[in-house]
């Protein structure tokens, strides 16, 4: 099951492995929460759904929406009769499908178990969907070690875990060595136009976000935006409250380009091309180390903690001066910036969904054995070399 781009993205590489294996049948659901953005998403990965829910409704609460998830999934189960669902990451329609499939007596697989900040309200709502279908789940796909940790102190079974590494990586290798063709006219025109720039690549969108936070990283980008040399790219999500403060805040800025979110090759192409990223996003943190791009994240607490333990992600919160202090640094401060952008990637390896895959296998007594588990190694930067931003 899919609802939006990230879950789509993530889901993408688990598809196509399960597709690969003839011991599997696969049947794609999009619930349609963000459908432009999911179709472009699926269309990247020449992916297209089986059903289509169509449970969006503008201005729908979400009581609303976990309803319509709720009812169009229990109908789909009762239809096909799976042997298994898989679910991924912390949207209300996650849970929902979670929930219905428990509902059903079918077995749930949950694609990047065991996110957490701690705060049930941070971020709101997926720290408390995350922790529900934690319950619900027959199977946990932990992209890291420390994921893993948090669902055996949540009392998991050790035995129904799995440390997979995170399937964005797995997307993200696969689209990156297209990226250059596939890419959208505008994306590799905004590359061409700042060569011998050094751009700042934005995006924000989460609910904690909204209002005085979002407004605040939009000064500080702006404010980069002055320096001789750099350029602010900004891809504006599609929520309403997003583009009303980011038009506010930044719109006929100089320095400053602002447009609609790319599809998936022209966005890695962007983060192949900046020199480094400002984001709330999960899925921006997993995938940017892998591109060697170092991220500032833009929120109070992360549940993604490996990237700051590893050195490649920052978490800055959304104070204007902080971030300000902090993009400065990246800029000027080379050996900083080399740490940062030559860390490795401690979220995955790009094998993860056939580590995935073969769980699933094993858990059904189709193989004899466990999938290896991901185990994040270090990049050690010889002395003396260092990567110039």
């Amino acid at each position: 099951m899919v609802g939006t781009r990230p879950e789509a993205i993530k889901m993408a590489p688990v598809v196509r492995s399960l597709e690969g294996r003839k011991q599997f049948e696969t049947v794609l659901v999009s619930t349609g929460q963000h459908r432009e953005m999911l179709e472009e998403a699926l269309r990247a990965f020449a992916l297209r759904p089986d059903h289509d829910l169509e449970t969006m409704v503008a201005n729908q609460g979400l009581a609303e929406s976990t309803a319509r998830v709720l009812e169009g999934m229990a109908a789909v189960y009762r239809r096909q009769r799976p042997d298994i669902v898989l679910v991924e990451g912390d949207t209300t329609s996650v849970v929902a499908a979670a929930q219905a499939a428990y509902y059903e007596q079918i077995a749930v697989g949950h694609v990047e178990a065991g996110l957490r900040t701690g705060d049930k309200f941070s971020p709101f709502p997926e720290e408390m969907n995350r922790r529900m279908v934690g319950v619900l789940a027959d199977l946990h796909f932990a992209p890291t070690p420390s994921a893993k940790d948090a669902l055996l102190k949540e009392g998991i079974e050790p035995g129904s875990i799995f440390v997979t590494g995170n399937t964005v990586v797995d997307a993200l290798l696969w689209v990156a060595e297209r990226a250059d063709k596939e890419a959208a006219q505008e994306a590799q025109s905004i590359v061409q136009e700042a060569s011998g720039k050094r751009l700042i690549l934005a995006e924000l969108h989460r609910r904690e976000s909204l209002g005085e936070p979002l407004a605040s990283v939009c000064r500080a980008l702006a404010t980069m935006a002055t320096r001789d040399g750099v350029e602010v790219v900004f891809s504006v999500h599609k929520n309403p409250k997003v583009q009303e403060t980011v038009h506010r805040e930044l719109a006929r800025r100089p320095g400053v380009r602002l447009l609609e979110p790319p599809d998936y090759a022209s966005w890695v192409l962007l983060m192949k091309s900046c020199h480094f990223i400002v984001t709330d996003s999960g899925g921006i943190q997993e995938e940017a180390p892998s591109l060697g791009k170092p991220v500032l994240v833009a929120r109070e607490v992360t549940e993604r903690k490996e990237g700051a333990e590893a050195g490649v992600s920052l978490v800055v919160g959304t104070e204007e001066t902080r971030l300000v202090q902090e993009m400065e640094r990246l800029l000027t401060d080379s050996n900083h910036y080399a740490r940062m952008a030559s860390g490795g990637n401690p979220y995955g390896d790009g094998h993860a969904a056939e580590r995935i895959s073969q769980a699933i296998l094993y858990y059904f007594g189709q193989s004899p054995t466990r999938p290896d588990e991901f185990c994040y190694r270090a990049v050690q930067t010889p002395p003396g070399e260092r990567t110039q931003p």
